[in-house]
C-alpha cells in the first residue's frame, strides 16, 4: 500500500464532496493502485511524478489489455487528484496536463430506431392495471423528451415539473442544477400519471414517499433498477435507459440543433462529451444516403 502521509489518499477522497460514495470510491482504488505502481518504479512522492511516468503508466494499462473506458476513469481519477495537490500547493505542475485517453472513437452511442422507440411507448398491454400503464409511458416520455440521467429521472419531485412553462429542474452530476425543456407529450403523459398516483401515495403513510414523482406499487420512489425493468417489459431488445439520452442528443442534431445548446440540456461539463453525438449523425446521414440515394 502506498504510503499516507506522502500521497495523502484520504484528504483527497475528502476534498471529493461533490462526488457520489461509488464515484469516490473507485477514485481512491484508481489512485492507490497508481501510487502502487510508481513506488515499484522508485517514485515514492507525487512530487516526483512527471507526464512521460503518467503516460507509462497508460500505457502499462493498455498492454494489460484494460478496456479503454477503465483506462479512460483511472486518468480521469489522476487527473481530478493532481488537480487537488495543485490547488492545495502541493505541487506546482500538473503532471496529467496533455496526456490523452486512449482513442475510442469505435464505441459510438447507439440510437434507437423509429420501431424500438415506438415499441417503448406503446401502451396496449391490457393485463397490467393502469397506474403501471400511465406511469411507465410517463417515465420513457420524459427519459426521451428530456434526455434525462436515469439517475436523473428517479430523483425528480412533484415540484421540479412545472407544466405552465413546460420545464423539468434537474440536479446533475456535481450537484449541478439544471433547467430542462419537457415536450407537450411527455407533460400530457405527467398529467395522466399524476392523476393516479394518489392511490400509490398516502400523505402521512411512513411507507410513502409524498414527494417522489415518480413511485413503486408501495408508494416508494423508483430506483435506477426499476427504470431497466420498465424499458425491459417493454422494449423489442434489451435496452438501456441511456440509450433513450443518446437518442434525444441524436435526433436534436439531426434536426439542426446547436451543439453548445443540446451540451446544456445534457448538462455536460465539457462539449467534447456532446460532440460524439455529431459522429452519430454524420453516420446516420451515410446510412440513409446508402439506403435512399440511387448511385450510393
Amino acid at each position: 500500500m502506498a504510503t499516507t502521509d506522502k500521497w495523502n489518499i484520504e484528504g483527497f477522497a475528502t476534498s471529493l464532496t461533490a462526488a457520489s460514495d461509488n464515484t469516490v470510491s473507485a477514485y481512491v482504488s484508481d489512485v492507490s493502485l497508481f501510487a502502487q505502481w510508481v513506488e515499484r518504479q522508485q517514485i515514492v512522492s507525487p512530487k516526483d511524478v512527471t507526464k512521460d511516468v503518467v503516460r507509462q503508466y497508460i500505457s502499462f494499462l493498455t498492454t494489460m489489455k484494460q478496456a479503454k473506458r477503465s483506462v479512460s476513469r483511472k486518468l480521469a481519477a489522476l487527473r481530478r487528484y493532481f488537480a487537488w495537490l495543485v490547488r492545495d500547493g502541493i505541487i506546482k505542475i500538473d503532471p496529467t496536463l496533455g496526456v490523452r485517453s486512449p482513442s475510442d472513437a469505435g464505441r459510438l452511442p447507439k440510437v434507437l430506431t423509429n420501431e424500438q422507440l415506438g415499441a417503448l411507448l406503446e401502451t396496449s398491454n391490457s393485463d397490467e392495471p393502469e397506474w403501471k400503464t400511465l406511469r411507465d409511458t410517463a417515465v420513457i416520455e420524459m427519459l426521451y423528451g428530456s434526455g434525462l440521467r436515469v439517475s436523473e429521472l428517479c430523483a425528480l419531485d412533484v415540484d421540479s415539473i412545472n407544466a405552465k412553462s413546460n420545464a423539468v429542474t434537474v440536479m446533475g452530476k456535481g450537484s449541478k442544477e439544471r433547467r430542462v425543456p419537457v415536450s407537450e407529450p411527455t407533460i400530457d403523459a405527467i398529467k395522466l400519471w399524476m392523476k393516479v398516483r394518489r392511490e400509490l401515495v398516502v400523505d402521512g403513510d411512513p411507507r410513502s414517499d409524498v414527494v417522489a414523482l415518480f413511485v413503486n406499487s408501495r408508494g416508494k420512489r423508483l430506483g435506477t433498477r426499476d427504470v431497466r425493468r420498465i424499458l425491459d417489459a417493454r422494449s423489442l431488445a434489451p435496452t438501456h435507459p441511456h440509450a433513450l439520452r443518446h437518442t434525444f442528443a441524436t435526433h436534436l442534431l439531426d434536426n439542426g440543433a446547436d451543439l453548445r445548446a443540446v451540451q446544456e440540456l445534457l448538462g455536460h461539463s465539457d462539449v467534447a462529451t456532446t460532440q460524439r453525438y455529431t459522429h452519430v449523425s454524420k453516420e446516420r446521414l451515410k446510412s440513409v444516403y446508402g439506403v435512399s440515394h440511387p448511385r450510393a
